[in-house]
């Protein structure tokens, strides 16, 4: 069954080069696997590196990005749809929405409040889908320990650990993405 993973991930061109090579492998496994690519539409950074790669070996990609953005030349004309909304948070809600799960690879600020808002949902209960965090080169180590000691200081109860799953390579994402089954109708309100 073909479902669609948002991937939350770096616009930098500087991101080190490994991560844009996780980036494409990452793309060339949806393609084949007829997983549609939701993202942020940009062509810039591990967005730009993953669409392509997903574009190129006959995939499906969709792309949400705001008008400004668009306007700043970094949009990504190349994709099967590009919606242009005219907020961040019209982007935020349509790349949560799209998706059947989330894939956040490593990112600057911006990756980092799209996984703290989907977490966040998660925890409201706003929505049950699949969270995996790319955790290459230990990436995500810093946050996942702040999430520790936000939780033993009692600001979050336990069993938060279940809202999201880390992977620590591209093969071990891959192999948990194309093995999930989509989650209909789920939303975030």
């Amino acid at each position: 069954m073909n479902h669609s993973v948002t991937v939350y991930c770096s616009s930098s061109n500087n991101a080190p080069r490994e991560y844009f090579q996780a980036a494409a492998s990452l793309g060339r496994t949806f393609a084949l696997h007829g997983i549609e690519l939701v993202f942020g539409g940009g062509k810039v950074g591990l967005m730009g590196c993953i669409a392509d790669a997903v574009m190129e070996n006959g995939g499906r990609v969709r792309g949400v990005i705001p008008r400004f953005l668009e306007e700043r030349e970094v949009a990504h004309q190349a994709l099967s749809e590009l919606l242009v909304v005219e907020t961040m948070h019209e982007r935020k809600m349509k790349l949560a929405e799209w998706g059947d799960a989330y894939l956040v690879l490593p990112g600057g600020f911006g990756t980092l409040d799209e996984l703290i808002e989907v977490i966040t949902w998660r925890h409201l209960g706003h929505h049950r889908k699949p969270i995996v965090l790319l955790n290459l080169n230990g990436f995500w180590n810093p946050l996942l320990g702040f999430f520790s000691q936000i939780a033993a200081e009692g600001m979050v109860s336990g069993g938060y650990e279940g809202y999201y799953t880390v992977c620590q390579s591209v093969e071990e994402a891959g192999a948990l993405l194309t093995a999930m089954e989509p989650s209909p109708g789920e939303m975030p309100r």
